[in-house]
Formats: structure tokens, sequence, C-alpha cells
């Protein structure tokens, strides 16, 4: 199954990225976890290896390639064991997929390439205290004053937003609803920009994760997105593969989680025998494998029709669902099967654990990607 899309090129690719964490992440991750932070040298690092590149233009400093080595990308950094360093060193898969899509070349020229060389980050704002997953009503102004936009308002749970050099932000410009909405790329070091809360949570420890004030911020008007009140456009250009992203990071997750769980039940002894030996946890374990296998099969196909340019719109929401509950139910199966050994944090099972609970939340909600697949299917 998996050689209809991989090639020698992608194994070899995806070696490189396991070189890459085993060398600059394996070492330090447990202590970058409890410090809740990792050094931003790491995105330079990153940047240097060609990863921050992938599926770019050369001329930006990026690495044409198809799809694929987009998963692979995100099935290895995700085995670094911390799904919150894995997204924020990949923040810039949302924040500039906007700018290449709607930007300008000057544009481009100025934002593309430091990130890319991993010299700057770029997150996306859309989020808000008030909105959450309602992204057509966001409160966050923007109001026009000659050559520049004066914005006031909050963003929230900004992966990657308490370091981040450029926020690609959605504010409101216009009337009610997503027709009232642009995008600004708006610079961390412009006056009126702070960042108000760096947010605690319960999984993703190594990520940073913010809150963002705006008040009277004023930006140039030429950092507007393509044309003011069509920025809904450039938000929806990320829906497909962030969801796919989430929907593999909860795939790789669950297989990590069977994997530990493999290890430990061929090790673990009790009443005299190996877990492995007993029925109950053979079983569970092929119910474990069984539902990865399928997850991964599905992202993949999903993947493959967002690489053809298909309309992927109600697949890739099917898959980040289905995805997420596989990890839910596999990560739950991972730690029953440590017992108490699954509850301590010597374990890479607990922290997969606390890390998978944000999957089904994060990129649209469980139940917002429901209502999105009815919306198709015309229900």
């Amino acid at each position: 199954m998996t050689s209809v899309f991989f090639t020698e090129e992608h194994e070899i690719f995806r070696n490189a990225i396991r070189e890459f964490v085993k060398r600059e992440i394996k070492p330090y991750v447990d202590e970058w976890e409890e410090n809740e932070t990792f050094p931003r040298e790491l995105y330079n690092r990153a940047g240097e290896a060609g990863f921050i590149g992938i599926g770019y233009p050369e001329e930006y400093g990026g690495t044409p390639c198809d799809i694929f080595f987009e998963v692979v990308w995100t099935e290895e950094i995700i085995r670094c064991g911390s799904v919150g360093l894995a997204s924020s060193l990949g923040c810039s898969g949302i924040g500039l997929p906007p700018i290449r899509a709607l930007g300008t070349d000057e544009q481009k020229r100025k934002y593309i390439p430091p990130v890319l060389s991993g010299e700057k980050i770029i997150v996306l704002g859309v989020t808000e205290p008030s909105g959450g997953s309602d992204v057509a009503n966001l409160l966050t102004t923007a109001v026009k004053k000659g050559d520049r936009y004066i914005v006031n308002g909050t963003k929230t749970f900004i992966t990657g937003g308490t370091r981040a050099d450029y926020v690609t932000t959605a504010v409101r410009t216009g009337g009610p609803g997503a027709g009232g909405i642009s995008l600004l790329v708006i610079e961390t070091d412009t006056p009126g920009f702070s960042v108000s809360k760096n947010i605690r949570k319960m999984g993703w420890h190594a990520s940073d994760t913010a809150e963002l004030s705006f008040m009277d911020c004023e930006v140039p008007a030429e950092n507007l997105l393509g044309e003011e009140n069509q920025g809904f456009k450039g938000v929806m250009v990320n829906f497909q593969k962030e969801r796919l992203y989430l929907a593999l990071e909860a795939q790789t997750v669950a297989q990590m989680a069977l994997e530990e769980s493999i290890k430990y039940a061929s090790e673990r002894e009790a009443f005299g025998k190996n877990l492995n030996q007993f029925q109950v946890i053979r079983h569970k374990i092929a119910e474990m494998a069984t539902q990865v296998e399928a997850a991964r099969r599905f992202n993949y196909s999903v993947a493959d029709m967002i690489g053809r340019g298909e309309n992927a719109y109600k697949e890739v929401c099917m898959a980040k669902n289905f995805s997420t509950s596989v990890c839910d139910r596999v990560v739950y199966d991972a730690v029953q099967i440590h017992g108490g050994y699954g509850y301590t944090r010597e374990y890479l099972v607990e922290r997969l654990y606390r890390d998978s609970r944000l999957l089904s939340i994060g990129g649209g909600t469980y139940e917002i990607m429901n209502e999105v697949i009815c919306k198709q299917m015309e229900l």
C-alpha cells in the first residue's frame, strides 16, 4: 500500500529527518518538555537542513516536491516524542500559505525566504477568545486610516506566538460574516502589538502557546494580503492541509503508543509470564494495530487527493475525525496496558496521552468537522 505513494527519494528524506531528530532533538526533548520551551536555534537548524522549505519554490529558498514529502516530515518529526515541539517547529505550515496564495511578489520575497531559512518565525492568528472555531464571526478590527490599518483585538491559542516575528492575522475590515474578513501580515515589533499571555496547557508542554493583543496597532496598508474583505479565502487555503497534518499527527501518535505497548507487553511480567502471553492483552494490541493501519491508509488516500489538486474538503474532515478518534482510543489502551507506569512521566505513553487530547480540538473541533461533512453531503 505505502509503495503506491512513497518512492526511494521519500525514504531517503525520511532517513534524513530521523537523523536530524536523533541528533538535534531526542537528547534534549525531556528537558525541553520540563522547561516548557525549546531553543529558537532549532528553527535555524531545521531551516538549514531544508525541512521548513519543503514544498516551496526554489526562488524563495524552498524545495519543490510532492505532498508525500510533507507527509514524511509530519510523521517523522512527531516521532521526536513531543507533539508540542513538532507543532511549534512547523508553525510556518499554517502561517505562510496565505502569503503564498494571496501575496504580491514583493510580499512573497519579503516574508517567505527568511521563514524558510529558519531566521524568522511566522504564525497564524485567527482564533479569538470569544469565537473558537467560529472563524467567520471574528471580532478583531482593522480600520483603514490613510496608508495604515489601525488594528484592535485579541487572538488566542496561537502556536509559536510568544516568539513569532510575523503574524498572518485575520481581521474584520467590513461587515459581519465571512465577507468582512481581511488578512494582514503584522510584524511583532509594531507598536501596539504585545504577547499578553503565555498559555500553560495540559499537554504540548514544549510548545509556546500565546494570547496576542492589538491595541491601536498601526499596520502598513501594504501588508494587506490580497483584496480587502477577501481574506476568508486565504484562511480557507489552510484548512485542507492543516487538517491533514493533524490527522497524520494523530495517526503517528497512535502508532508510537502501539509500539510502546508491544515493547512493554513483551518485557513486563505478571503471574509468572509476560503480558503479551495473555489473550486479553494480545487482542487489545491487535485491535489497536488494526485501527492505526486503517487511519494510515485513509490519511494517505486523502493526501493523494490533495496532492492531485482534488477537492478533499469533506474527506480530510473525515480523516481528521477518524484519526483523532483512533488516537484517543489507542493512547487510552496504551496507558491501560502499562498500568501504573503508564501514569508516570518515566514512560512515553503518559506524554502521548496528554498530547493527543488537543488533536480533536485544534484546526476545527470534532463537532465542527462533522458539521462540515454534513454540509458537504448537502444534508
